[in-house]
């Protein structure tokens, strides 16, 4: 006898029938309606064609698997978009603006993603633009740290 094998993915949940009965706190950011998911799917293709000076530097160093995994930009996530993803090893780098409405989203936006599992780093604009080298070596850092990949029955 045979058991169906689930995959693990860091995409958007709601693309599988059998997640969409969603139970427990940790998913639910993760649960999003279809006209929620095609709105953030449409920002996430402007946020790509549109990057700040940061992300465009950081992509610069991260494309085409310089840092040994590849990255994608501006991915959905549940009901977030992380400017840099790496699914393979779980992990996300965040840039942006320091500022206190700004500091209340991220950790609200970084609490979601780590209850599910996944890495987050997060760098100022100015940490990237002034020490870019520094930035891409814990990145790598990061990459080479062992982590334990989420079970099924904490992603359902």
């Amino acid at each position: 006898m045979t058991t169906a094998r689930k995959k693990l993915s860091l995409g958007n949940v709601t693309d599988r029938a059998d997640e969409r009965e969603v139970g427990g706190d940790r998913t639910r950011a993760w649960t999003v309606s279809p006209a929620r998911a095609e709105q953030l799917k449409q920002r996430a293709r402007d946020m790509r064609r549109n990057p700040t000076e940061a992300q465009q530097a950081l992509w610069e160093r991260l494309k085409d698997k310089q840092c040994g995994f590849t990255f994608n930009r501006e991915v959905v996530m549940g009901s977030a978009i992380v400017d840099f993803a790496c699914k393979t090893r779980w992990l996300v780098v965040e840039t942006g603006s320091e500022g206190e409405v700004d500091d209340t989203i991220a950790a609200l936006s970084d609490r979601k993603l780590r209850d599910v599992g996944v890495r987050v780093l997060r760098f100022s604009d100015r940490q990237v633009m002034e020490d870019l080298d520094g930035v891409v070596a814990q990145i790598k850092a990061e990459l080479q740290k062992p982590f334990e990949r989420p079970r099924i029955e904490a992603l359902r």
